[in-house]
Parts: C-alpha cells; sequence; structure tokens
C-alpha cells in the first residue's frame, strides 16, 4: 500500500512542478511529460528506500 501511495503522490507532485516549472518558463504544459517525470521520481525514491532500509536500532 506505501508504494501505491508513493506512486499517487509521486505523480500528483510531478504535475504540480511541471506546471510551475511550464509556466514560468513560458511554455506549454505537457501532461504526458508531467506523468513520465512525477512516476520516475517516484521510482527512485522508492528503490532508495529499498537500497537504504532504515536500521533497527536508532536509539543509537
Amino acid at each position: 500500500m506505501k508504494y501505491i501511495v508513493t506512486l499517487i503522490w509521486g505523480f500528483i507532485l510531478g504535475q504540480v512542478a511541471f506546471y510551475i516549472g511550464s509556466a514560468l518558463e513560458g511554455n506549454a504544459y505537457n501532461f504526458v511529460g508531467a506523468s513520465i517525470l512525477g512516476l520516475f521520481v517516484a521510482l527512485i525514491v522508492i528503490a532508495i528506500t529499498e537500497i537504504f532500509p532504515k536500521s533497527k536500532s536508532a536509539n543509537v
């Protein structure tokens, strides 16, 4: 479930970031590009959390 939520938030934040970036640069908004960017970043975040898991002794 946490992966699905991460992908959804990645999609949403990718849309927002792409919209603001395209508005600042004066370019047209591209839904497909924003979707790919958001999901790609979300997959990278998921991969990083799997590669570097939390240590069980966090109070050290």
